[in-house]
């Protein structure tokens, strides 16, 4: 992946911070930004989600750096932004039912790391903080397509941390002059995502199902909708979101997503022909926190990030299940 570079400009002088680098979006943004010669590209993880494997991939590399450290942490943190121009900020506890579970857990990794991470940046003249929002955020707000300044009541715990995270980037711009940028994702998928654990997300679970012949569960109906939107298109707003260099972009929230709206059964019907299966799909119960619908307009993230996506859905998934099929091993790895 990657073959085409979504910047201009070197990236040999610039040190990256990559908060949650062991994970399925942290591992990818290591590979895209040392694959573009970043002159440092530092790691920063607990491995409580992610995996030490996802860095293996890069040993060797003379330009990365891993640091093992948790953003609770006052300390780690501020030794992870020592040097640091640009923070890209990912580590987070996912997974709505895992919020509802524990509450109080989401909230300390998610808030209270959220604010040791911009603390220590702020406090280390990071020039640029990059974070992972969520479309969480938009909760019980009924419109289509979602448009960053119209959202409603949060429906998990997750999506309070992540509203949270908004409400405290704009502090710290406003109050210490830090350079913050959210981008609100939508369903992000691809290689790397893991399929396992309790809280794994909806396609790596199908994907791990069809290859094992296996019906997946679908929660509720199957008429959910979602933006499925592929890693790749993630990772080229982390890294225009990083480099632009328009002021009027500079202190806001982006929904990142495709534009496209499919059914869960859509999804999983284009898996099943990809995959050449005819298993048809079991049908569980709706999941607590979840929302019914997801589409993102993605227009403010293109007029002012020059954010273009260029990877839909279905070519997407066709990279996904290759991926997964190719790296049976490697994900066996725990």
């Amino acid at each position: 992946m990657y073959n085409t570079p979504f910047h201009s400009q070197p990236l040999d002088q610039t040190t990256f911070l990559v908060t949650g680098g062991a994970g399925f979006i942290g591992s990818n943004l290591v590979e895209y930004l040392l694959k573009y010669g970043a002159k440092k590209v530092r790691t920063f993880d607990n491995y409580s989600n992610g995996f030490r494997k996802n860095l293996a991939l890069f040993a060797g590399h003379p330009a990365l750096e891993v640091v093992e450290g948790d953003i609770r942490d006052a300390a780690a943190c501020a030794a992870a932004c020592a040097g640091i121009d640009v923070v890209l900020h990912q580590a987070a506890l996912g997974s709505v039912p895992r919020s509802i579970k524990d509450p109080v857990l989401t909230n300390d990794v998610n808030v209270g790391g959220f604010v040791q991470m911009l603390t220590a940046a702020k406090d280390a003249g990071v020039r640029r903080f990059v974070y992972a929002a969520s479309s969480s955020t938009y909760g019980d707000h009924p419109g289509l397509p979602k448009i960053e300044d119209r959202i409603g009541k949060p429906l998990s715990p997750y999506a309070v941390t992540k509203y949270a995270n908004e409400l405290y980037a704009d502090v710290f711009a406003r109050t210490y002059g830090l350079e913050i940028i959210g981008l609100r994702y939508f369903n992000i998928f691809g290689p790397r995502q893991d399929p396992g654990g309790a809280y794994a997300a909806v396609i790596p679970l199908f994907i791990d199902a069809l290859l094992q012949n296996q019906a997946p569960t679908l929660n509720g109906d199957g008429g959910q909708t979602r933006d499925f939107t592929f890693i790749e298109n993630c990772v080229q707003a982390n890294i225009r979101a990083a480099l632009v260099t328009d002021p009027a972009a500079v202190n806001q929230v982006y929904n990142i997503a495709v534009g496209d709206r499919t059914s869960l059964v859509q999804m999983y019907d284009v898996l099943r022909e990809e995959a050449g299966s005819a298993l048809a799909p079991k049908f569980g119960p709706d999941r607590a926190g979840d929302i019914r619908d997801s589409l993102a307009d993605i227009s403010k993230a293109g007029t002012l990030l020059g954010y273009a996506p260029q990877i839909r859905i279905r070519e997407g998934l066709q990279q996904t299940l290759a991926w997964f099929k190719e790296n049976q091993a490697f994900i066996a790895q725990r």
